[in-house]
């Protein structure tokens, strides 16, 4: 029999959507969460939570991906991988890896901002995961990375560096610290997370593979090692799969969690909060006796309201919420502001207008992790034949419903999707259906397993449209529910515009 939550308690996940490779930190009475943001804009979401169960979005702390050529177009599974945050010299700090060009670093005085410019601390291709520390025993700093096999050739393996205490420079060429080539079993080692603890150096990280692996702990008397090895955390008899990375976090009464993120397909990375204790022989102790648990007493933290990241948006003004991402760099005029509520999409020209997954002019937020009905309404303001508009569900494989401008100027209700790994085109999943206004409201209902059945109202009545549709998610990324306009290339001056209203996610 399931175990029911109370007021006391909560149920994981804590985050149910994809905040992918989560790391934690608190400062006075606050708790902060970044994330991986890989190639979408703006990137490092910020969360704010006061007793690590209840979360908010903040902002972000990126605004642009750069160099500006290389995501002027959608990379899904590029861009900022696998955060570390921090909190020193009365700075917030983040460091991640771009595993296309290195180890990034940004500061700021206040999480709201302003955050410096990317800095780029240590170039090359591969170099993922990275996490500093400032010993304030010794007024040192480290920093260790991950390696991903991809673009270097070399996983498995972490690599340290003494550090400049302004986080501006590394002082050694780096060193492998631990090689877990040698651990017997162990592979897939990354996302490390540093730290000091009873005169010991930390590093809390993943090993065995997303969705397969566990968490381990490493420790060693000196930052370059020699390290000793523990599993801390694992799947068990449990449904949580690959259980791992993630951060610790201490709250002020000194109770010890732990932040990770377990791997659901199209959902993405969902987060977990597990408790921690330090055991007898010194080595951390997750969640039941090393087992997540699903629902567990709330951190000894002064009670809070209910609270998640925002999804619905009415779009005032023509602006949208911190929850939606672009798929690239945005550029001027795909969206625009008004004086009443919706939000107006330019119907961008494009070369392939029938692909979303290249379109980088794709407004998109994560996909709830649980059943859920989405609708919005959609008008289409637009004489430009084969225009159209519309509310996708984007991965892999996607599918979109929406309106369209035919070339006998009439608008029509269409339903299309395309194959995973299957570039261009795409087929239609269902007749379409006149809209003569020009006008329809879009419902999703997005079932277990992210099986998502489509239906419409033209203003003829809600319609079911077209078979069910199995999310799927990229590589390392979860699947996305995005607002989109496009036109075709040919044709001269705008193309017109479509404009979305009453924006809502509910609970089945």
């Amino acid at each position: 029999m399931s175990v029911r939550p109370t007021d006391r308690t909560y149920r994981n996940p804590v985050l149910d959507a994809d905040w992918s490779d989560p790391d934690v930190v608190r400062v006075g009475d606050d708790f902060y969460l970044t994330a991986s943001s890989f190639g979408r804009v703006p990137g490092l979401p910020l969360l704010h939570s006061r007793d690590l169960v209840n979360w908010t979005l903040i902002g972000h702390a990126l605004d642009r991906l750069e160099p500006a050529d290389a995501f002027a177009a959608p990379r899904h599974d590029c861009g900022v991988w696998a955060p570390s945050l921090r909190h020193h010299d009365d700075r917030f700090w983040i460091f991640w890896g771009d595993p296309d060009q290195g180890i990034f670093q940004i500061n700021a005085p206040r999480i709201r901002g302003p955050w410096t410019a990317p800095h780029l601390l240590k170039p090359g291709r591969g170099l993922i995961d990275p996490c500093p520390l400032w010993d304030d025993e010794t007024g040192e700093a480290y920093l260790v990375h991950a390696w991903a096999k991809s673009r270097s050739g070399i996983k498995n393996r972490l690599t340290g560096h003494r550090m400049r205490p302004d986080g501006t420079g590394l002082l050694d060429e780096g060193k492998v610290i631990v090689d877990a080539d040698r651990i017997p079993g162990w592979f897939t080692l990354e996302g490390p997370k540093l730290y000091r603890h009873d005169g010991w150096f930390w590093i809390l990280a993943p090993a065995g593979g997303v969705e397969t692996g566990w968490q381990g702990a490493l420790r060693a008397r000196d930052f370059f090692g020699p390290y000793e090895e523990k599993v801390v955390l694992a799947q068990q008899d449990t449904d949580v799969n690959g259980p791992h990375q993630g951060g610790w976090v201490r709250t002020p009464s000194g109770e010890d969690w732990f932040v990770h993120f377990q791997q659901r397909g199209a959902y993405g990375r969902v987060v977990h909060l597990q408790p921690m204790r330090w055991g007898a022989d010194g080595w951390p102790v997750i969640g039941r006796d090393g087992a997540p648990v699903a629902v567990h007493e709330r951190p000894d933290l002064p009670p809070q309201p209910p609270a998640a990241p925002a999804t619905d948006d009415d779009f005032p003004g023509g602006r949208y919420g911190r929850q939606w991402q672009w798929t690239a760099d945005p550029r001027d005029g795909w969206a625009t502001r008004h004086s009443a509520d919706g939000l107006r999409l330019t119907c961008v020209r494009s070369a392939d207008p029938h692909d979303l997954r290249a379109a980088p002019n794709v407004l998109t937020q994560r996909l709830p992790g649980k059943p859920a009905v989405v609708e919005v309404e959609l008008r289409l303001d637009t004489e430009q034949p084969g225009a159209r508009a519309g509310l996708a569900v984007l991965g892999d494989a996607f599918t979109w419903i929406g309106l369209e401008r035919g070339a006998d100027g009439t608008v029509r209700l269409v339903h299309r999707f395309a194959e995973g790994g299957q570039p261009g085109g795409h087929r239609d999943a269902a007749p379409s259906h006149p809209a003569p206004e020009g006008r329809a409201l879009l419902r999703i209902e997005i079932g277990p397993g992210a099986r998502c059945r489509f239906h419409h109202d033209a203003g003829d009545g809600l319609r079911p449209s077209g078979q069910v549709f199995a999310a799927t998610p990229w590589r390392w990324v979860g699947a996305l529910l995005g607002l989109f306009a496009l036109a075709p290339e040919e044709g001269h001056g705008p193309a017109g515009a479509a404009t979305f209203t009453h924006f809502r996610i509910t609970d089945m």
